[in-house]
C-alpha cells in the first residue's frame, strides 16, 4: 500500500528543465558541442561575461574565450574527464580574472560539454596581498641582513673576528693575556708639516690608501690590524688566535710595508717615509668602551714596541735582541748598537734589513 503510494508520488513530480535550471544559478555556465565547441546554451551571467561579437557567424567557444586552447581541452577531457584553465571575463570596459572548468554534461544524451566559470577577482587580491606581504617581508629580511652585515664589517674595523665572535655570543668579552706575542708600530715622518702645507683633503686620501694597502699585507700573513691613529699604524701577530710564527709573520708585515712604500714614492710626486718598531713579548688584549668599541693592547710588549718605533730611523725596522732571536735563521739583521730605553734600560738593538731566500 505504501508503496504504491510512493511510486505514484514519485511519477507526479514534473521534471526539470536544465536550461532553467542554469538559468536561475549565480555561476556562469554554458553548454557547447564537444566536436564542434558551438555554444548551445549559455545564461545571462555567461553573455554578460564573454559577450558574442555580432560578425561571427558561428558562436563557438574559442571566439568567446582567446584562452582557450581547443587540443589541449580535448586531450584533457578524455584522459581526465575535465579541463580548467584561467582567463579573464568583462564587466562593462573593466576585466577581471575568473577561473573556467569544462566536463561532460551527465544529464543529457546529447555531447554536451558544462562550462562553468567563476569570478576569482577577491581570490587574486588575497592573493596579490600575500605575495605583496611575502615580498614586503622578504625585502625587509635582506635589508635587515644588509644591515646586519654592514654593522658586522665595522665592528670587525675595531676588533679582531675572535673577539667579535664572543662578543656577538655572550654580550661581553673578556680580556686575555698572551705571554708571547709581536707587535709592529709604524708612524711617519713629517706627518704633521705635510698635513699642514698640502691642501688637507688630498692628504688624507693618501694615508687611507696607503693604510688601505697595508690591511691587505697585514690579512695576507694573519696578522690583525688593532687600529690605526693619525698617521700611526699598529698591527699584531700570534693574538687573540695564536700561532707560533707570530714573530715572522710580522717581520714579514714589517717588509712589505717598506717595500710597498718605496714602490708608491718611486711612481708619486709625495714622498712617505715611516719610521717601524716591533717587539715581541707579553701582551694583554681587551676591548674597552660601552658605547664606541675599541680593542686595543697593553702591557711591557706593547710599550717596548712603541720605543723601537720612536728611536727608529726613516724606512728603517727596529728591533731589540730579544725579538732577533726569533727571526736570526729567517731573516738579515744589522747590529745598530746599544741604547737606553725608557723604562727598560739598556737594550741592544737591531735593524730589520731583509728576508733569507
Amino acid at each position: 500500500m505504501n508503496t504504491d503510494s510512493t511510486s505514484e508520488s514519485a511519477a507526479t513530480v514534473p521534471a526539470i528543465d536544465y536550461r532553467q535550471m542554469l538559468q536561475s544559478i549565480d555561476t556562469a555556465v554554458a553548454l557547447v558541442d564537444r566536436q564542434t565547441w558551438r555554444i548551445i546554451f549559455e545564461n545571462a551571467k555567461f553573455f554578460q561575461w564573454f559577450p558574442a561579437a555580432a560578425e561571427l557567424e558561428e558562436d563557438t567557444l574559442l571566439s568567446r574565450l582567446d584562452d582557450f586552447k581547443s587540443d589541449r581541452a580535448s586531450t584533457r577531457l578524455e584522459e581526465r574527464g575535465a579541463f580548467r584553465f584561467e582567463s579573464e571575463g568583462l564587466k562593462g570596459e573593466r576585466s577581471f580574472p575568473v577561473r573556467v572548468h569544462l566536463r561532460p554534461f551527465e544529464s543529457t544524451e546529447d555531447e554536451l560539454i558544462l562550462v562553468e566559470v567563476w569570478d576569482v577577482s577577491k581570490e587574486k587580491e588575497v592573493q596579490y596581498m600575500l605575495d605583496s606581504y611575502s615580498d614586503m617581508s622578504e625585502k625587509n629580511a635582506r635589508s635587515l641582513q644588509r644591515e646586519k652585515e654592514r654593522v658586522e664589517r665595522l665592528l670587525l674595523n675595531v676588533m679582531p673576528r675572535a673577539v667579535y665572535e664572543e662578543l656577538k655570543d655572550y654580550g661581553t668579552t673578556t680580556p686575555q693575556r698572551f705571554e708571547s706575542a709581536s707587535i709592529l708600530m709604524l708612524d711617519f715622518v713629517g706627518f704633521t708639516d705635510m698635513a699642514l702645507s698640502h691642501d688637507p683633503s688630498a692628504t688624507i686620501s693618501e694615508l687611507n690608501d696607503i693604510f688601505s694597502a697595508f690591511d691587505q699585507i697585514v690579512e695576507m700573513f694573519g696578522c690583525e690590524r688593532i687600529r690605526t691613529m693619525g698617521d700611526g699604524y699598529m698591527a699584531v701577530s700570534g693574538m687573540p688566535e695564536l700561532n707560533p710564527d707570530h714573530a715572522v709573520n710580522i717581520a714579514r708585515v714589517a717588509l712589505r710595508m717598506r717595500r710597498y712604500l718605496e714602490r708608491r714614492n718611486a711612481a708619486h710626486p709625495q714622498e712617505w717615509r715611516a719610521r717601524l718598531g716591533m717587539n715581541t713579548g707579553p701582551v694583554i688584549g681587551s676591548l674597552v668602551g660601552i658605547q664606541k668599541y675599541v680593542y686595543d693592547l697593553f702591557g711591557p710588549g706593547v710599550n717596548l714596541a712603541a720605543r723601537m718605533e720612536q728611536i727608529s730611523e726613516p724606512m728603517r725596522i727596529t728591533l731589540n735582541e730579544e725579538t732577533a732571536e726569533y727571526l736570526r735563521d729567517d731573516f738579515n739583521l744589522s747590529e745598530r748598537g746599544e741604547f737606553e730605553i725608557k723604562g727598560f734600560g739598556v737594550q741592544k738593538l737591531y735593524f730589520l734589513d731583509s728576508e733569507r731566500r
